[in-house]
């Protein structure tokens, strides 16, 4: 069984990986997780660490890091929809400071591997999304870092927000289109913009 398909992306490193779906009437399998496949696709990361979380519709969690034990992930959405983003902070990279984001949700059930050196974060659109995703280091308490959401200078168009940038990571006065407030977390609220965060 298994199998995969991996699509590159603009910026060097991250990928989207689409696993093979066997359908019939009565549902469907497929493979989440195959090691064999994945290196036979040139990923050869060890993952350590498996998290999962659930969030409410306008809840926006990132973009977060760890600075001496930085993480690759392979995410995914098992229930739901979410916009999820990496940003690269590589200093030697080409794309240094730009950022790609893609819809993941159960029915598509693609994986996104953003791999060491970037922020990360993602938007829930759908009432209730969960999301799961693999680590190749663990988590580290205290080694956390983060950057700005809205930062204009990175300039992430997350999809469905409206709202006007007021020189800091505050969700005050932003929503989604049909109303919901964005919903962050008081620590992501506090984070930095781009020219003052953490660079790798």
């Amino acid at each position: 069984m298994g199998q995969i398909k991996v699509t590159k992306c603009p910026i060097e490193g991250l990928c989207i990986i689409e696993p093979t779906v066997h359908g019939d009437d009565r549902g469907y399998f497929m493979e989440t997780y195959n090691q064999k496949d994945m290196e036979e696709a040139g990923l050869t990361m060890n993952f350590v660490q498996d998290n999962q979380s659930c969030s409410t519709k306008g809840v926006l969690r990132g973009l977060h890091y760890q600075k001496q034990f930085p993480q690759g992930k392979l995410v995914r959405v098992i229930k739901g929809t979410v916009f999820d983003v990496a940003v690269d902070l590589r200093t030697h990279s080409e794309t240094y400071g730009k950022w790609f984001g893609v819809e993941l949700s159960e029915e598509n059930k693609k994986q996104f591997y953003i791999p060491e050196g970037f922020a990360h974060g993602f938007l829930v659109l759908s009432d209730v999304a969960e999301f799961c995703y693999k680590c190749t280091d663990f988590y580290h308490p205290g080694d956390e870092g983060g950057m700005a959401w809205n930062d204009p200078e990175i300039g992430i168009e997350w999809p469905e927000v409206t709202g006007e940038y007021k020189g800091t990571a505050s969700a005050e006065g932003y929503c989604l289109k049909d109303g919901t407030p964005l919903n962050l977390s008081e620590k992501d609220q506090k984070w930095d913009g781009f020219k003052e965060t953490f660079k790798f």
